[in-house]
């Protein structure tokens, strides 16, 4: 479904975000306090305004209150995004998604009223620390503690037997074949060359497929 999406802040992850939301479909409004960083991403998006969105009357004047989803990626200046967070949900906006820097300001982004945390850059050092345990994983995502999801290119070595040998105990959610995906496959299906399987269970079983 799309829809019309209010990002704040444009550094690396609002921007990508920004733009992602635009390759999908969405209508998205880039608000940030730099005159520079908001032409820059201008044609990259639908509208692209300059103000302080810790300013509630400022957030009112541009229609924040008509939409329902907002992300507020503003992480090294705690206030601001506090600020934001809080003028969104006494605007009325339904979802909003907000970026911590640190715990402390996550639990302090939730407390007024934010829908979803993120913590990107301790989200990306566990893809990458995933990504050192085992040689061929492409991508990792944390489920729960020592629980997760990983995508892995099989091995030269499993290149033509059945999935079940590379996935061992884990389950097998999906199997990426060129740009065809195979949802829940067979685990007797023969690997080929290139394909990448998205498996899921505990760290210490994905760990072991480096072994």
């Amino acid at each position: 479904m799309k829809t019309s999406v209010l990002v704040i802040g444009l550094g690396r992850f609002g921007s990508a975000a920004a733009r992602e939301l635009m390759a999908l479909g969405h209508e998205v409004l880039a608000v940030d306090t730099s005159e520079a960083v908001v032409n820059e991403i201008a044609p990259d998006v639908t509208h692209a305004v300059q103000l302080d969105a810790a300013d509630e009357g400022a957030l009112k004047a541009i229609g924040a209150a008509e939409f329902e989803h907002a992300i507020v990626a503003i992480s090294s200046r705690v206030e601001a995004s506090v600020f934001a967070v809080m003028a969104l949900k006494r605007l009325g906006v339904g979802n909003v998604v907000a970026k911590a820097g640190s715990a402390l300001h996550g639990s302090i982004l939730e407390r007024v009223g934010a829908d979803r945390v993120v913590f990107a850059e301790r989200e990306m050092g566990q893809r990458t620390a995933h990504a050192f345990a085992v040689s061929d994983v492409v991508d990792y995502l944390d489920v729960a503690p020592r629980f997760g999801i990983v995508k892995v290119r099989v091995p030269e070595r499993l290149v033509g037997r059945p999935i079940q040998e590379l996935a061992g105990k884990l389950t097998v959610v999906a199997l990426r074949r060129g740009e065809a995906v195979t949802v829940n496959p067979a685990r007797d299906e023969a690997t080929r060359a290139g394909d990448e399987v998205i498996l899921i269970g505990r760290d210490d079983l994905l760990e072991a497929l480096g072994q």
